[in-house]
């Protein structure tokens, strides 16, 4: 149980209400901030201003997914007001609180770092990626149906990266009756591709696999699918980049050449936001059980 921890949410979206009713029935004591066009109301949950004398009860502050933008600015569906992080905020949490998000941008890093607070990535887990390439997989797949003419079964498809997502998304397609090639770049990865019935090929070599390719899911977060690559992809081949923005496509490119480049991050919290937040939900609460733990023993 997580009684007597005090849990500030700023932002959020779909994802962050199964967080919200999983701690709460956990007992903890959690107050929104960011969430007063919110219709659904919780039990014993307080609804307060992004104002630096609410922070410094807070044992933990849960931010969205996407963290804080370039302005600083954290992202909310449920508010129509600003809400924007400065030092002033930082400054009222207590030395021991920890600021959980899925991915912090730099700014926030540099903000965090320069009041020692810690920051916790949830995306940055195993678990926490592993269980989220699920909802990312059957996403891509629905975009790749909606988006092409032609069955998955029989299709000719390449995944490049072979990490938590992309090995998720090459078996998703093989199990789909695709012919599935995977782009990697080190040798166990080739080797461990080729015992699970793909197709491996090596980065390096990328140009010389897209001959008669039908779909290309990108799970690299660098510019690999370049205009020399694209200039060699049929024109009815479908590109989804699942890698973070910007991705790893020369869109520009491939929207000169009339070839669909789909740009995809982010899919858990848009085509299953339930499972997206339980995912969370299941994490969060148990760093923070740990954490409470820890403080008592």
């Amino acid at each position: 149980m997580l009684t007597g921890i005090h849990v500030t949410f700023i932002g959020g979206d779909a994802r962050q209400l199964e967080v919200i009713e999983q701690l709460t029935e956990l007992d903890a004591t959690v107050q929104l901030i960011g969430f007063d066009n919110l219709q659904s109301s919780y039990s014993g949950v307080t609804r307060t201003k992004l104002l630096p004398e609410f922070l410094n009860t807070s044992d933990a502050v849960v931010l969205p997914a996407s963290g804080m933008d370039e302005d600083g600015q954290v992202m909310s569906i449920f508010s129509s007001e600003e809400l924007i992080l400065t030092d002033d905020h930082m400054k009222a949490l207590p030395e021991h609180c920890k600021l959980y998000t899925g991915i912090a941008k730099p700014n926030l890093k540099v903000l965090c770092g320069k009041h020692s607070v810690e920051i916790v990535e949830l995306f940055e887990r195993d678990d926490v990626a592993i269980f989220n390439s699920i909802p990312t997989a059957e996403g891509a797949l629905m975009m790749a149906i909606q988006n092409t003419d032609i069955t998955i079964h029989g299709s000719k498809s390449m995944v490049l990266g072979m990490g938590r997502t992309g090995l998720t998304m090459a078996r998703t397609l093989q199990g789909l009756g695709s012919i599935v090639k995977v782009g990697v770049r080190r040798p166990e990865h080739y080797a461990r591709a080729w015992e699970m019935g793909f197709e491996p090929f090596y980065t390096t070599d990328f140009a010389d696999h897209v001959h008669g390719i039908d779909l290309i899911f990108n799970t690299i977060p660098t510019m690999i699918i370049t205009a020399q690559i694209i200039a060699k992809i049929p024109h009815r081949a479908l590109i989804i980049d699942l890698a973070s923005k910007p991705g790893g496509t020369d869109f520009r490119f491939a929207e000169k050449r009339g070839v669909k480049a789909l740009l995809a991050p982010g899919l858990p919290g848009i085509v299953a936001p339930k499972t997206a937040g339980r995912i969370i939900a299941r994490t969060l609460s148990g760093l923070l059980m740990e954490d409470a733990g820890k403080g008592r023993n």
